[in-house]
């Protein structure tokens, strides 16, 4: 009995990326899947790199989500943009990895409202704080 084919890793990013700018544009999977003329199903399997993007496809996609298809490649594994960056990933990538949560979507709009600068600041210490925090 042959065991289920993990996910390649660039699909998984790519699927990542399309998340995330599908969050920032504030799109649902359906609504994406209709202009797609597939399921939301698909698009959750899309996103989660279970099932690959054609190229046709993928340039649909970038034009739905007004982005440059490399907008979806961007510090992909093996890339060479991610092949010289820090062991923990680069800053980039720190900002894709928040950007694609509901939480960190929310947090960033949030904390963008906010315009006293000082305030911001007292917000980031409030956040770091709470992070290195045992719990």
């Amino acid at each position: 009995m042959a065991g289920k084919k993990a996910p390649n890793p660039v699909d998984v990013h790519v699927g990542n990326r399309v998340r995330m700018r599908r969050m920032m544009l504030g799109l649902s999977q359906e609504k994406l899947g209709e202009a797609l003329g597939v399921t939301f199903q698909q698009v959750q399997k899309y996103e989660k790199g279970l099932n690959r993007i054609g190229a046709g496809r993928l340039q649909t996609i970038a034009q739905v989500l007004q982005v440059p298809v490399s907008f979806f490649y961007e510090d992909a594994p093996g890339s060479d943009a991610s092949a010289g960056s820090f062991a923990e990933g680069s800053s980039t990538s720190y900002v894709s990895d928040l950007l694609t949560t509901s939480e960190g979507l929310e947090l960033t709009r949030a904390f963008l409202k906010v315009e006293d600068t000082k305030l911001r600041r007292r917000i980031v210490d409030l956040v770091k704080a709470i992070s290195e925090a045992k719990c």
